[in-house]
C-alpha cells in the first residue's frame, strides 16, 4: 500500500487550482521521481493522466520511468509532418523497446493546413503560426480529455525553465488542468547517468550536435557551451513552440473531424 494512502486525496472535481499545485509540491518535496510517479498513478491522485513526448534527445528517461510504473499511460506525440526521419524511427524504437502500450499520434487538421499553410513553408516566415497549426491546436484538442499531463521539461535546459515547479496549473486550460514536471530538478549529469544505468538508446541526432530536437526546419546544431535549446528557432525571438504557454482558441474549420 502506498505511503500516501493516509493523506486525503485532493478533491477538486475534474480540475485543479493553484492551491492544489502548491499542496502537491509540498507533499512530494524531496521524493524520488519514480516513487512520485507510482504514487500519482496507483493512488489516482490526479484523475485522467497522460504524458506529452517529443521523442527528442532526453525523452527516453521519462518514458522509461513511465514504462516501469504505467506502460499503458497515453503517450501523446505531435506528428507535425516536419519531423526528422530519425525522430520518427527513434519513436518507434523506444515504443517497442520500452513496451509502451498506448502511443497516440496527434495530427494537425488537414483542412486548416490547406487554408493556412498550403505551401508547407509557413515555418520560414511565421514560426509561431506554424507551431500553432501543427502543435498547439492538435494538442489542445487532445488534452481536453485529460485532467493532468506529464512533461519532460528540466530546469537546466533554458533560462525560461529554470524556476519551474514540479506541479503547476496549465495556464492554457481555463478549467485548471494540472501540468507535472517530474524531471524538473534533474541535472544534465543525472540524465546522462540514467541513460548509462539503463542502457537506453540515444536519439541518433544527439551525436551530430543536436542536444534539443524539434521539427527539422527549425532545429539547428548547438556549439559546445551554448544553451541546449539555443538551436531551436535560431535567429528568431522564440524559445518555445507554444504548447507550454497560454494558447489561442483551438477552434476548427467547419466539418472537421479529429483523427489521431
Amino acid at each position: 500500500m502506498s505511503q500516501l494512502r493516509a493523506i486525503d486525496r485532493i478533491d477538486t472535481g475534474p480540475r485543479f487550482s493553484e492551491d492544489d499545485a502548491v499542496r502537491l509540491n509540498r507533499m512530494f518535496r524531496g521524493q524520488d521521481t519514480r516513487e512520485m510517479l507510482r504514487n500519482l498513478v496507483e493512488d489516482d491522485m490526479v484523475g485522467e493522466l497522460a504524458t506529452v513526448s517529443s521523442f527528442g534527445a532526453e525523452s527516453a528517461v521519462l518514458l522509461h520511468l513511465i514504462a516501469e510504473v504505467a506502460p499503458g499511460l497515453p503517450v501523446l506525440f505531435l506528428e507535425t509532418g516536419k519531423h526528422f526521419p530519425e525522430t520518427l524511427a527513434y519513436r518507434d524504437e523506444l515504443v517497442q523497446r520500452l513496451g509502451l502500450k498506448n502511443l497516440v499520434n496527434l495530427h494537425p487538421c488537414l483542412a486548416e493546413l490547406e487554408m493556412r499553410d498550403e505551401s508547407g513553408l509557413r515555418w520560414s516566415y511565421d514560426p509561431d503560426g506554424c507551431c500553432e497549426i501543427r502543435k498547439v491546436k492538435p494538442l489542445t484538442r487532445a488534452l481536453a480529455g485529460y485532467d493532468a499531463t506529464l512533461t519532460g521539461r528540466k530546469a537546466f535546459q533554458s533560462s525560461t525553465r529554470a524556476n519551474l515547479p514540479r506541479f503547476e496549473i496549465d495556464t492554457s486550460d481555463a478549467q485548471g488542468r494540472l501540468k507535472i514536471n517530474p524531471l524538473i530538478d534533474w541535472t544534465a549529469t543525472d540524465v546522462e547517468a540514467y541513460f548509462e544505468e539503463h542502457d537506453l538508446p540515444r536519439h541518433p541526432l544527439v551525436a551530430q550536435g543536436y542536444p534539443s530536437i524539434g521539427c527539422s526546419p527549425c532545429t539547428h546544431k548547438v556549439e559546445p557551451g551554448e544553451d541546449p535549446r539555443s538551436g531551436r528557432w535560431k535567429g528568431w525571438d522564440k524559445t518555445e513552440c507554444g504548447i507550454h504557454q497560454p494558447g489561442d482558441d483551438a477552434g476548427l474549420p467547419p466539418g472537421y473531424e479529429p483523427f489521431l
